[in-house]
């Protein structure tokens, strides 16, 4: 079950976490999403979690983000990790159903939890996997715009909105300013918010780093607020009073901005190079994340990366035909203006 490359360095991690020479009992992980091995190991009666990365990249700021989670109580405890090796052992979790009313207003809480620790590492732009990639300029993004437009994934109609939204949301959203804090990046996966029937854990910190707070915010509300009444009281919880109008417009934005990165990033995937057929009907973006938050729908194939993506291009062209689309760019604006600083730095 453990790779023969990896055998020796888990028996290593094993001796130096709790001194023995093997588990007493492992199983496979298969339900995340993750290109990691996962395992759920028993030692000494008691079970952890084994995990394994089989990407080149380095884990350094992966397990600097983590321990920090872990030390603040947000990550489950961690018992062993390996650069060299990108192994790591920590406690795991028996997660049970997290109702969603529950979620929409303890999920906040904890994110302004993660948000007050201090800083994470910040990360190359490369790196960034999160819905920021796309406002923070670089070479990296310019190779994206490319690949989307040789892909030719998107109607040209579509594709033109897409991009003149973009556009819009680009030249007016605020970069490298105060609301940059330790976020975990990768919580539109409900599988990466635990719930053991007590406390809240969040797990699977590749995706670690400084960044947005307002990114965080608006991936984990695409799950868990349905409507505006929701959206004041997700806010609240997170901000401590009741938000205030550029708060408002800011998280709107970005909303927005989630919906053109994952519209564009998995109706690449899954479109693999072939045409899309625009034709067929896609569920309700409501609907659909339903489903996906009780774990019933998993990104693992090409159609449920169309349809992902197809919800969420979906959900941007209703939300940014609302006068609200405008009026919160306007209020984003004034406020970057009235503070002199440049959204295009």
């Amino acid at each position: 079950m453990i790779p023969e490359t990896k055998k020796d360095a888990v028996g290593r991690a094993l001796r130096e976490a709790f001194g023995v020479t093997e588990s007493e009992d492992i199983r496979r992980m298969t339900k995340g999403q993750t290109s990691s091995l996962v395992f759920r190991i028993i030692v000494r009666g008691s079970p952890f979690l084994l995990k394994i990365i089989m990407r080149t990249d380095d884990p350094t700021c992966h397990y600097t983000c983590m321990k920090a989670a872990a030390e603040a109580g947000l990550a489950p405890r961690v018992w062993y990790t390996s650069i060299e090796d990108k192994i790591s052992i920590t406690d795991f979790v028996e997660a049970v159903p997290f109702p969603v009313t529950d979620a929409l207003v303890r999920i906040p809480a904890t994110l302004r939890t993660l948000h007050a620790l201090a800083p994470f590492p910040k990360r190359a732009n490369h790196l960034n996997t999160s819905c920021m990639f796309l406002i923070n300029k670089g070479p990296a993004l310019d190779a994206f715009i490319e690949r989307i437009h040789a892909a030719n994934i998107f109607p040209k109609a579509e594709s033109d909105e897409l991009l003149a939204r973009y556009a819009q949301v680009a030249a007016v959203y605020p970069r490298h300013d105060a609301d940059m804090v330790s976020s975990h990046n990768d919580l539109f996966k409900s599988d990466n918010v635990l719930f053991d029937g007590h406390r809240i854990w969040l797990v699977d910190w590749e995706a670690a780093f400084l960044n947005d707070r307002y990114a965080d915010l608006a991936v984990v509300a695409n799950l868990v607020v349905t409507n505006d009444a929701e959206e004041r009281v997700y806010l609240q919880e997170y901000f401590g009073q009741p938000p205030d109008p550029y708060q408002l417009a800011r998280f709107f934005l970005m909303r927005q901005v989630t919906h053109i990165f994952y519209a564009m990033v998995y109706l690449l995937q899954g479109s693999a190079g072939k045409p899309i057929d625009w034709s067929e009907t896609v569920p309700e973006f409501k609907a659909f994340h339903r489903r996906f938050w009780a774990g019933d729908i998993v990104l693992r194939d090409h159609d449920s990366k169309i349809a992902y993506g197809r919800v969420h291009w979906e959900q941007l062209v209703r939300n940014t035909r609302q006068a609200r689309f405008n009026e919160a760019l306007r209020i984003v604006s004034d406020r970057v203006a009235s503070f002199g600083a440049d959204p295009a730095s």
